[in-house]
């Protein structure tokens, strides 16, 4: 990245080490909703969970899994292992949201998502078996 992302502040009445900043994951901010809320969500999937069905979010969500290994796969795009330590986004409103189930069979994946969704609706909404037929032409191939 060609930014600057230092968030170190010089306190000179500190008697401890200062905190350390690490930047783990940045993209430009996509569209949010108006108006919006923000909420936070820790989410944790058995092992060989195969997560929540294929749905949408009203407006965009970030992550980063703490634990584990996650199968993510959004419309238009290849499933993908997000792994502990690494970050998550998507845009959310049309785009569907296919996968984010565990891909370990031994162990628990923990993630924390952070939504900007629409005041009252629920976080996720599930696509109907009919839609997905539908728009299968939009989906990244299988492995």
């Amino acid at each position: 990245m060609t930014e600057d992302h230092s968030h170190h502040i010089e306190n000179p009445n500190a008697t401890t080490p200062p905190p350390r900043f690490e930047l783990v994951g940045s993209v430009p901010t996509p569209p949010v909703p108006d108006p919006s809320e923000a909420m936070t969500i820790l989410v944790t999937l058995p092992p060989g969970s195969a997560g929540t069905p294929p749905h949408r979010h009203t407006g965009p969500a970030f992550g980063y899994v703490i634990d584990g290994e996650m199968i993510f796969e959004l419309e238009g795009e290849p499933e993908r292992v997000v792994s502990a330590g690494q970050t998550f986004w998507e845009p959310g409103g049309d785009v569907i949201h296919y996968q984010d189930g565990n891909n370990l069979a031994d162990a628990q994946t923990r993630f924390v998502v952070t939504m900007f969704g629409v005041p009252g609706q629920p976080m996720l909404t599930p696509v109907s078996a009919e839609e997905l037929a539908e728009r299968k032409p939009r989906r990244a191939p299988r492995p």
